[in-house]
């Protein structure tokens, strides 16, 4: 849960790592705050909560955590004792990489959302607005509860200055890249397939939770508006492309980049993250371009190769882990971006936040629809698989009596 999995697959990678260690009847109620487990039906259950999230790399080694306990390499006892010592895992690049991530990856998605040149300097130029303000929070100068307004005013104050002196020209989609790594888009495409998967509780709180977050940004932007006595076209949701189509995959590069150094992401799985990402991007790319689908087909159509691409390199590899293959293809993009326009344009002009607010709604179900597609894809070839290798084993196994 705290590496960004949903209840319903916490559940399932809970359940089957106990089989593997013998505990057929184990029973496990995961909800975004904790995980309740029960060894068997009817035994003493015992609550453990959630203290934060995880970065990608230690996401990737509870993954070989798991693997080692299904495969037999890791005892129940040593399992333990390497999750007791995983907070205390130190990032790579503990404040270099903060700040260089926070840069590359605000540029690489001006370069997706807005690719102008002055939107892409001004989102490397605000991007240590951010980076700071996430770290004075984990050192808790700056409350938790209000970095999203506190992130919000600043940036977007920034931008309409920017604006009125006649540096850029869509102040509104030039300030979301700067603040991307605070926006809950996977939260709210998490808490949708949960819903989708029959989580209720944990699908149900998350919307919940992100929505709130959305409506802290948009209370930030509007502040530094009303601060600043910005006119209403400066908050039209228009995108402008001077760079070409090219600025799109350079983009996904630097953020990608930008991701592996914010994470820590290992090496070893990095061409793997590329991999999915850059797949993800070029289909929905593809079939919103070339077919002149809506922005909803491309969404649902990246959503499941995201999905099915990463459960397939991790069955085909079982030690990396899917969930830090999967996680950066859609944690930064459209959804939590297209969030904050459209509750930013609800408060300040609600007859045109309408046209985006459908536009956004339907791409958060697309891509919910499409990570549950792709999941239940890539399990039925799993499925079909494993059912192939047991076969083929009963069949020695039967020819060697045989003999």
């Amino acid at each position: 849960m705290a590496g960004g999995a949903g209840a319903h697959e916490a559940t399932e990678d809970v359940v089957r790592a106990a089989r593997a260690i013998g505990l057929p009847g184990a029973q496990i109620n995961a909800t975004p705050d904790g995980v309740t487990l029960s060894l068997g039906h009817g035994a003493p259950a015992t609550f453990e909560s959630i203290e934060g999230s995880l970065r990608l790399d230690q996401t990737a080694r509870v993954a070989g955590i798991q693997h080692g306990l299904e495969t037999g390499a890791l005892t129940p006892t040593a399992a333990l004792e390497a999750l007791k010592g995983l907070r205390a895992q130190r990032a790579r690049f503990p404040v270099t990489g903060m700040y260089l991530g926070g840069f590359t990856v605000a540029a690489g998605i001006a370069g997706i959302l807005q690719p102008t040149w002055p939107s892409v300097l001004f989102a490397a130029v605000a991007s240590p607005i951010t980076i700071a303000l996430i770290r004075l929070t984990g050192r808790r100068l700056v409350p938790s509860a209000l970095l999203p307004l506190f992130a919000g005013f600043l940036v977007a104050a920034a931008a309409f200055a920017a604006f009125q002196a006649g540096f850029i020209t869509s102040p509104l989609r030039t300030m979301l890249p700067p603040v991307a790594v605070l926006l809950p888009g996977a939260l709210l495409v998490t808490g949708l397939s949960e819903l989708v998967a029959g989580a209720m509780v944990s699908g149900a709180s998350r919307l919940a939770y992100g929505t709130t977050q959305l409506v802290m940004f948009a209370a930030g932007v509007a502040g530094a508006s009303i601060l600043l006595d910005v006119p209403p076209e400066a908050f039209a949701n228009a995108r402008v492309d001077e760079i070409g189509p090219l600025a799109g995959f350079v983009g996904l590069v630097l953020l990608t980049l930008g991701i592996c150094f914010m994470e820590s992401v290992p090496r070893r799985l990095a061409p793997g993250v590329l991999f999915v990402t850059a797949s993800t991007y070029v289909t929905q790319w593809s079939v919103q371009n070339w077919v002149d689908a809506p922005a909803w087909g491309g969404a649902l159509a990246g959503a499941f190769v995201a999905s099915f691409s990463a459960w397939v390199i991790a069955l085909a590899r079982p030690t990396l882990s899917r969930m830090v293959l999967f996680l950066p293809s859609f944690w930064l993009l459209v959804p939590g971006s297209l969030g904050l326009v459209t509750v930013t344009q609800l408060g300040i002009d609600p007859r045109e936040s309408w046209p985006t607010a459908m536009n956004a709604t339907s791409v958060v179900l697309a891509i919910a629809l499409g990570l549950v597609f792709g999941t239940s894809a890539a399990r039925a070839l799993r499925f079909t698989i494993r059912r192939g290798l047991r076969r083929r084993a009963d069949a020695r196994a039967a020819s060697t009596l045989v003999e």
